[in-house]
């Protein structure tokens, strides 16, 4: 009974121990992933520029502070799943401390009662007189055995509440620093919920200024629309020119299948002497050669994990699909993929690997498209381009530098769009953020 317990006690004291380092663990992980979002928020709050008095500036600003917006509720809505795991660790602990300290009152009460029971039987000769009273030599020795076993027990009774007070100590310890995080959690959102507000209002403000210049706002969206519609015209033809191309080399690697596959079997038939019988089975319609299909499936199975496909800090200022400006009346935009705004010298990357289908330039700009099995990324609006159509890329390449814009203080904006084949896809589910 009383080795039973002793090994009950310590299995609870060997499962307390990791406790303490899982919820530092936690912390850390936490603040890890609050950094990064951090660094993002910082970086692009660097990109945001003074507004200037045109049209097309304030639009273009509104934009960028948008995105910035955007971020900051991004990071804020990070800090509340934060601060709500910290909760639940709190109550982990709390739960744990009390186990703790009823188990301690549990040993203390155990610990006073075999106290009390040695002192009434504390002498030597009550002690021999308990062990030489046995009525043969096996009940002799189990009573000596007794009588050494509780003093042990005692000991370690004495010992185990000790360590279960150290314990205790640490177990307060820890939730006085979760405490503290969630403390420190709580105040930075405050304080970012500060900075959004502000924002917002900067940009009610801009939205404002904008109302009152609505001709000239609409003449702006026609331009940008014309120009959008061009380079998606070039962009179509040049895609529908590199399926053309991917069909026929996918369909040359079906012939030169079948007539590996008649050949063969033409051997077989005159090795055994009978008159061969070809079934002219039909070529499969294949659109794609099996490089291709493979490089699609490694394409496909890393949707959500590939790279912003430009380098430094950015604001995505636009995202994909039809949608109305907030604030501006009959202001409608339709994406056919999203805008990243970067720093002046940011570098257009390739995110996957792949060959270069095409290079193209538009109105002074580079614009550059890579195959990667059935799928497409499309990088516009580049100062320069670094590589030429049928180069090999690998992830992360730099393909060219994107274009600054000197006249609306340097704004750097890489447009870029993902396709599979003709279909136009959203990439934002794609990339990494």
């Amino acid at each position: 009974m009383m080795k039973r317990l002793f090994v009950i006690l310590i299995s609870c004291l060997w499962l307390a121990v990791p406790l303490s380092a899982q919820s530092n663990k936690l912390i850390r992980e936490l603040e890890s992933r609050r950094g990064a979002l951090q660094k993002q928020i910082a970086e692009s709050e660097s990109i945001l520029k003074d507004t200037k008095k045109d049209v097309g500036s304030q639009l273009n600003s509104l934009a960028a502070l948008t995105g910035q917006i955007e971020e900051r509720k991004r990071y804020i809505l990070a800090i509340n799943n934060d601060v709500e795991a910290i909760e639940r660790e709190l109550n982990t602990l709390e739960r744990q401390l009390r186990a703790l300290e009823k188990d301690l009152k549990d040993k203390k009460r155990k610990y006073e009662a075999s106290v009390q029971y040695l002192y009434k039987n504390k002498s030597i000769e009550e002690k021999l007189m308990f062990i030489f009273s046995a009525k043969n030599l096996g009940q002799t020795y189990r009573r000596m055995r007794y009588v050494r076993e509780y003093a042990t027990y005692q000991r370690l009774q004495g010992e185990e509440i000790l360590k279960k007070q150290e314990q205790i100590r640490k177990k307060k310890a820890e939730r006085q620093q979760v405490k503290a995080a969630k403390e420190n959690l709580l105040k930075e959102r405050e304080g970012e919920k500060v900075k959004l507000e502000a924002q917002e209002k900067e940009k009610r403000t801009l939205v404002a200024n904008l109302q009152k210049k609505q001709k000239g706002l609409q003449n702006e969206i026609n331009k940008k629309r014309k120009e959008a519609n061009q380079l998606n015209a070039r962009i179509d033809k040049l895609i529908a020119e590199e399926i053309e191309r991917a069909r026929k080399r996918a369909q040359e690697e079906a012939r030169r299948e079948a007539a590996a596959r008649k050949k063969a079997e033409g051997s077989q038939s005159s090795g055994t002497g009978t008159a061969a019988k070809t079934n002219s089975k039909p070529l499969e319609a294949y659109t794609m050669s099996k490089a291709d299909r493979e490089l699609s499936g490694n394409f496909a199975a890393n949707r959500g994990k590939l790279p912003m496909p430009i380098s430094g800090a950015y604001i995505i200022t636009s995202h994909y699909g039809q949608y109305a400006v907030e604030g501006l009346r009959n202001v409608k935009l339709d994406n056919k993929g999203i805008d990243i705004q970067g720093k002046p010298g940011a570098q257009a990357r390739a995110i996957f690997d792949g060959k270069v289908a095409a290079v193209f330039q538009l109105n002074g700009l580079f614009n550059v498209l890579i195959r990667h099995g059935n799928y497409i990324s499309v990088y516009c609006n580049l100062s320069s381009a670094s590589v030429k159509t049928g180069d090999t890329v690998k992830t992360k390449q730099s393909i060219g530098q994107v274009f600054s814009d000197g006249t609306d203080n340097g704004r750097t904006v890489l447009h870029f769009q993902l396709r599979r084949e003709k279909e136009k896809l959203n990439p934002e589910p794609w990339l990494n953020r």
